[in-house]
């Protein structure tokens, strides 16, 4: 019998869990790896409900389940001993479990990397781990940047004025720490508002929740991007000229282009950024650069509101060329290598945030292999 290897958190077991589990089963004798405890609170930045201990005993209990055990690394690859140790046919992951260093370690040792779709058993609704968590808790959005990203920084900005487009995306899954997706400003607004946003104007809960997190005397202050692009639903573009706060927004509710930009943007998960990655050892601040930035902005802006794809992943492409020309320290080789890998698949790509890692954001005509989808907040959702 050929083996299966599948791996994950599986806290608060549930229907899609099993599902999941039945449909790689097919494939052969189906092994499980766990998180620990640790590698969990490490990448989601929160406890486990369930120990691993439990985890363990109720994935165990599953009758697809031929053996079960907690991994014993650490990060996203913290089943690789276990896999070499196993040497399965197959890997199996979910769309929102793909990633580049997976296929990598499957190329290497000779196994086959199946994705497989969310699909529940017949009758059954859909389930995922960050839905039934959502259900009566938090709802908060998580944000991602378009374009313009690190002018919302007076030392940038200072140079040349110009906008910074961020787009606020619904909780379909719990995105992981250090992985540009503004966890850090989502994880202070949980403290003001642990369930959900509430009803007032989203840009007075922005700036509240900017003031929140960068007290007065703080010595790094965090960008407003990411308090907008969670506070205010949509697709907005704020601009800014040598200050923290901006002097101005826009906002599009327009279905057609939220659609637009659902159809067209995908996400892949590479790594958690280093801790110590330092970003401002190295830049390379012009006024010559900050105006290409600014440029990519305002040309990516008016290619969405026209729905022009090519026109939106050429400037798309020439916002992150100018932010990593500023900053190099946001690509290292193994994300070069990662993007290498989506080139061709792909019209256009950045990492979110302030890169090092984290998520790859990918603009596409058509679905791309391997990657996962966006859900934008609409204005009416989230409260």
């Amino acid at each position: 019998m050929k083996k299966v290897f599948v791996s994950g958190c599986y806290d608060l077991l549930h229907s899609g869990h099993v599902a999941f589990f039945k449909e790689a089963a097919q494939y052969g004798d189906l092994y499980v790896g766990i998180g620990s405890d640790a590698t969990i609170a490490e990448l989601k930045g929160r406890q486990t409900i369930n120990s691993e201990q439990e985890r363990l005993y109720m994935v165990k209990s599953v009758r697809y389940v031929k053996e079960a055990f907690v991994n014993a690394g650490s990060g996203i690859m913290d089943f690789e001993n276990e896999l070499r140790t196993l040497k399965p046919e197959y890997f199996v992951v979910n769309e929102d479990g793909f990633s580049p260093a997976k296929k990598q370690l499957c190329d290497e040792l000779g196994i086959e990397l199946k994705v497989l779709e969310r699909i529940p058993d017949a009758g059954l609704p859909a389930r995922s781990t960050t839905a039934i968590r959502s259900a009566g808790n938090c709802t908060l959005p998580y944000r991602i940047d378009l374009a313009g990203t690190w002018i919302d920084q007076p030392y940038v900005s200072k140079h040349y004025p110009g906008w910074a487009i961020t787009l606020s995306l619904e909780p379909i899954i719990e995105y992981n720490e250090r992985c540009g997706m503004s966890t850090s400003t989502r994880n202070a607004a949980k403290k003001i508002w642990p369930y959900h946003l509430p009803l007032e104007k989203p840009e007075r809960l922005a700036e509240i929740l900017f003031k929140f997190e960068n007290e007065p005397g703080s010595s790094i202050i965090s960008g407003a991007q990411d308090a907008i692009g969670i506070c205010m639903p949509g697709l907005v573009r704020h601009y800014y000229d040598s200050a923290y706060w901006p002097k101005k927004f826009e906002s599009v509710y327009d279905e057609d282009i939220l659609s637009w930009l659902e159809q067209h943007i995908f996400m892949v998960l590479l790594w958690p950024r280093e801790k110590d990655l330092d970003l401002l050892k190295e830049t390379y601040i012009t006024t010559e650069n900050v105006k290409r930035l600014a440029d990519a902005a305002e040309k990516a802006w008016n290619a969405i509101l026209e729905k022009d794809i090519h026109r939106f992943a050429e400037a798309f492409l020439d916002s992150f060329r100018s932010q990593t020309q500023m900053f190099p320290a946001m690509i290292n080789p193994q994300v070069q290598k990662a993007i290498d890998e989506y080139k061709d698949g792909a019209l256009a790509w950045k990492l979110a945030g302030a890169g090092g890692g984290g998520y790859l954001i990918l603009v596409s005509e058509e679905p791309v292999k391997g990657a996962m989808r966006i859900k934008v907040r609409r204005k009416d959702s989230g409260i």
